[in-house]
């Protein structure tokens, strides 16, 4: 199993916790599983449609006390010709 990278957005608002699963991404391109750790609601919809516009996958989100565990698998990308 790959072992989940861990992006800690708790107690930040929207969008920073996107903007810093985003700037982890551009720093860890192979790190394949990513988990954002967020306490901001908004997180939950921010991050699926993120996915989609970046062409990641979404696994899903799960509770954890006080915040919330969203999941981001992270799919390689061509290499540019």
């Amino acid at each position: 199993m790959t072992p989940e990278h861990v992006v800690d957005a708790r107690g930040k608002r929207c969008p920073l916790p996107v903007i810093e699963l985003a700037r982890y991404v551009a720093d860890h391109p192979g790190a394949g599983t990513v988990v954002l750790l967020a306490t901001d609601p908004a997180a939950a919809h921010d991050v699926p449609a993120w996915c989609r516009m970046r062409g990641h996958r979404f696994v899903g989100q799960r509770p954890a006390g006080d915040h919330t565990e969203l999941v981001v698998e992270l799919v390689a990308r061509p290499a540019d010709p």
